[in-house]
């Protein structure tokens, strides 16, 4: 069942799918449009959805409806179906995202190191963190200085 992010708990759980580039404008509008169908769609379990930096599909789960296997293999094939109809990749999570200005960027990990060797990229570079648990840990953990991050052993 659909229910508005601000409703979750701290401890909700989340799910992050980064996309291979960003969403064109022309997409958003129907990719909304299908997150939204099947948020409202979903049985037995509080969920909402929404895309940030027009980058990143975050799905939310209450911690009072967890998704048993079933319901967590139908959003992967959900997520599959997008990949597809929109020709990107949304499951590949061992990228590196981080911020250049206002933009979010994304690199393989030896193109990262490459780009610290060149000073492209420095421990104050805003990375993402897409391995979070949960809705708590997505506000105040998901963005933070690479020399803080899961990339820090790379400086």
């Amino acid at each position: 069942m659909k229910v508005t992010y601000e409703q979750l708990a701290e401890g909700s759980r989340i799910f992050i799918y980064p996309a291979s580039r960003k969403f064109y404008t022309k997409e958003l509008p129907l990719i909304r449009a299908k997150l939204e169908a099947f948020c409202e769609s979903f049985d037995n379990a509080d969920l909402t959805c929404k895309i940030d930096y027009d980058r990143f599909l975050v799905f939310v789960v209450s911690e009072e409806t967890p998704l048993d296997l079933n319901q967590q293999n139908v959003l992967v094939g959900f997520v599959q179906e997008l990949e597809k109809e929109f020709d990107l990749v949304l499951l590949d999570k061992v990228n590196v995202f981080f911020k250049q200005g206002e933009y979010v960027q994304l690199k393989e990990i030896p193109d990262f190191k490459k780009l610290i060797k060149s000073k492209g990229v420095s421990k104050k570079t805003i990375v993402f963190d897409l391995m979070v648990n949960n809705k708590y840990e997505y506000e105040h953990y998901s963005e933070v200085p690479a020399g803080e991050s899961w990339v820090s052993h790379f400086f």
